[in-house]
């Protein structure tokens, strides 16, 4: 990988990114919720980009990784503004969206907004609307009063929080009830065995696109990670058939 550099916004905050030049489109990975840049998915496709003279752009979200900021303050919509702006910054030409879980629906908002820009996107257990579907309704009403909730977390030592403030403005940017005005070509990786994405989620999503160039790859076997070796394939096998 190359090394991180800092983008800074406009209110001062820096983003961690790190990106490699070549032909486009430029691949943007959008990684999941308290993830970053140093997941293995998004290294595995900054390598596949490197090696095939591809453009790639990786960032830390601000509270995550290396990037400047408190985790309790971030939002989908301020989220959504630095990948905008780091796009707008580092990525000449058109863009293939990848975005891994909360990733998959940060990937969906931001394409709405780049319009023509986006050639294409990949969605991996993508989870838009979690906020909605996600909790129990004593937590959501925990969650509307503007308190913070904790989750066990299967994938590392301390619980998982949902800030309200995080779960208020996610609420406004629902997108499972109506159709998603998108037309680009759309892939789906969904697990079957996925304990946190109901796997009919992605049948959901495909099903309110616009776009009639929408694929759903359900791997019966595959957990929300979707991190094996085999799944990785997939994911560069589909990210070539794309590009």
């Amino acid at each position: 990988m190359t090394g991180t550099q800092f983008h800074t916004m406009q209110d001062g905050r820096k983003l961690a990114f790190r990106k490699t030049d070549g032909s486009g489109p430029a691949i943007v990975f959008l990684p999941g919720y308290m993830s970053d840049m140093e997941g293995g998915k998004a290294a595995a496709v900054f390598d596949w980009a490197a090696e095939q003279g591809r453009a790639c752009l990786l960032l830390d979200y601000s509270g995550c990784g290396q990037s400047e900021g408190n985790f309790a303050d971030g939002t989908l919509s301020r989220w959504r503004e630095e990948v905008l702006a780091l796009i707008a910054a580092q990525a000449e030409g058109p863009v293939i969206l990848i975005g891994s879980s909360m990733g998959g629906w940060l990937m969906l908002l931001c394409a709405l907004e780049l319009g023509s820009k986006v050639a294409a996107l990949i969605g991996i257990a993508a989870a838009p609307d979690f906020t909605d579907w996600g909790y129990s309704e004593e937590q959501k009403s925990h969650l509307s009063a503007g308190e913070t909730i904790y989750e066990n977390n299967p994938y590392g030592p301390e619980p998982t929080p949902t800030h309200g403030g995080f779960w208020a403005d996610a609420q406004q940017l629902r997108l499972l009830d109506e159709t998603i005005p998108l037309s680009c070509p759309v892939r789906l990786l969904q697990g079957q065995r996925d304990a946190d994405v109901p796997w009919n989620t992605a049948l959901r999503i495909a099903e309110q696109l616009h776009s009639d160039d929408v694929q759903v790859a359900l791997i019966k076997d595959a957990d929300h990670r979707l991190s094996r070796d085999e799944d990785i394939a997939t994911l560069l096998r589909t990210l070539a058939a794309l590009s």
